[in-house]
């Protein structure tokens, strides 16, 4: 793969600690969620970060894929992304899981899950899920 566009970040401390890209945009505090042992806090998590990571790409894709088809979106597309974390139930550690619940305003359902469909097989992040994790996609 020949990388369009790289960025890096940043994070010490692990769970606990922070994370900063490199130009300063996101500069986070993290902690521990008390569902996984931790105090709580003010800070984010992983979970979080790649619920709102994966959700926006996702909505690039679905755009992508309608700009390619011609098919006119509404600009307010909207998707709630859930990651949740657990143990692993098919080898050691820990594994996660997406439920995105998809809003694309003023298109028929039959219409919105075709176009989603295909947003799924263009949309970097569920290339690199696709087999590995469970990912459900549903049209609200």
């Amino acid at each position: 793969m020949k990388a369009l566009y790289t960025t890096k970040s940043v994070s010490t401390g692990g769970r606990d600690g922070s994370t900063r890209s490199e130009d300063g945009e996101l500069d986070l505090a993290l902690s521990v969620p008390k569902e996984l042992g931790g105090p709580g806090g003010d800070g984010t998590n992983p979970e979080q970060l790649f619920a709102c990571g994966y959700s926006a790409c996702f909505i690039g894709a679905i755009k992508f894929v309608a700009e390619q088809d011609k098919i006119k979106v509404s600009p307010d597309i909207s998707i709630e992304a859930t990651v949740g974390i657990g143990l692993n139930t098919e080898g050691e550690g820990f594994s996660i899981s997406v439920d995105m619940l998809i809003d694309i305003p003023g298109m028929e359902k039959t219409a919105a899950e075709a176009l989603v469909a295909k947003a799924h097989l263009v949309c970097p992040y569920s290339n690199a899920t696709r087999n590995n994790i469970p990912v459900t996609l549903t049209i609200k």
